[in-house]
């Protein structure tokens, strides 16, 4: 018989991706969604089980139905600037909400857990490419809420016997490759869309934010990663885990690093579409690089990224043209 999943926020970006592949490798996707930021076009592989993860009884009913083997949680509000404005509802949610969905996940003898976190838990950069073990002190409070749920998850596990992959995602971007889910955000934050966007037509241009960092032509670099790379390795983290893996965090990030003018040259590329690009400040907590070292995903989960950044813009570029997302 088929092993369940309940994927929290799966019918999100990074969520519904991961229930394509899960789906592929045998296991029943259940999504766990409140549509906030969802979309139940998004659930194509499973059911769909409407609920908030700061509404235990919701929780402890769906669980008791569904008996999942393990959770997956992606549901979290994740865009930085909103948290500095509003850190009392990233707090609620990204901190609240996920205590309650851990107690939740106990309480039905479930002790696999997959939690997507974020390199924002390292804030500025020490050294680049930056490892597992750089040290952790957050800019703003999303990064915060990530980092006191991965502090509760090594105490749930030291002492309460809760297994887990703690997954710090670099940047994610790209689509499915034959379109069924793609990058649908509202509001557009994210840098791929929004060039893709302005190469479309559908905005007026593409703002650069900083061009005197001290890079190789003074814009950020970035890691771009595959949200099927992605998705595959919390496959594999299930995977792990329900082998009898332990608690551990890991990077995903493809390990090269590229800045934002080399990003916008490989989107006008692939599109065959020049578009306006207009030069702003530089934005408050903005980093000058964040890159990943991938060694311990590869070594702990036998994960490698197989996407390179033309792949994410075709995906994403094939996703947004077809869309009007």
């Amino acid at each position: 018989m088929s092993k369940k999943v309940l994927v929290v926020g799966g019918a999100g970006y990074i969520g519904a991706h991961s229930c394509l592949l899960l789906a592929e490798r045998g296991y029943d996707p259940i999504v766990f969604d409140n549509l906030s930021n969802g979309h139940s076009e998004f659930v194509q592989w499973g059911p769909l089980e409407i609920g908030d993860i700061r509404d235990r009884a919701r929780l402890d009913a769906v669980l008791a139905k569904h008996q999942p083997d393990a959770v997956v949680h992606f549901a979290a509000l994740i865009e930085v600037g909103e948290s500095v404005t509003n850190p009392a509802a990233f707090y609620d949610n990204n901190v609240i909400g996920t205590l309650t969905l851990l107690s939740a996940t106990m309480a039905a003898g479930i002790d696999a857990f997959v939690f997507s976190s974020t390199c924002a838990t390292y804030g500025l950069p020490d050294r680049v490419p930056m490892d597992e073990s750089h040290r952790q002190t957050p800019i703003n409070p999303y990064g915060r809420t990530k980092l006191i749920i991965e502090q509760a998850l090594k105490d749930y596990s030291d002492h309460k016997g809760l297994r887990s992959v703690m997954l710090r995602y670099f940047n994610a971007a790209g689509a499915d490759f034959e379109g069924r889910v793609g990058e649908w955000h509202t509001p557009e934050t994210h840098a791929i869309p929004l060039a893709i966007d302005a190469a479309l037509g559908r905005r007026g241009s593409f703002k650069v934010f900083g061009s005197d960092y001290d890079t190789r032509d003074g814009t950020c670099v970035r890691d771009y990663i595959h949200v099927l790379d992605l998705a595959d390795a919390h496959v594999r983290a299930v995977d792990y885990l329900l082998a009898g893996g332990e608690t551990v965090a890991l990077n995903l990030g493809t390990g090269t690093g590229t800045t934002v003018k080399e990003l916008v040259d490989t989107i006008a590329a692939v599109t065959q579409r020049d578009f306006p690009v207009e030069e702003a400040a530089r934005r408050p907590g903005d980093s000058t690089a964040l890159v990943a070292n991938n060694d311990k995903a590869k070594a702990v989960l036998g994960w490698q990224p197989t996407y390179d950044l033309d792949a994410i813009v075709r995906s994403a570029w094939n996703w947004h043209s077809r869309t009007n997302h």
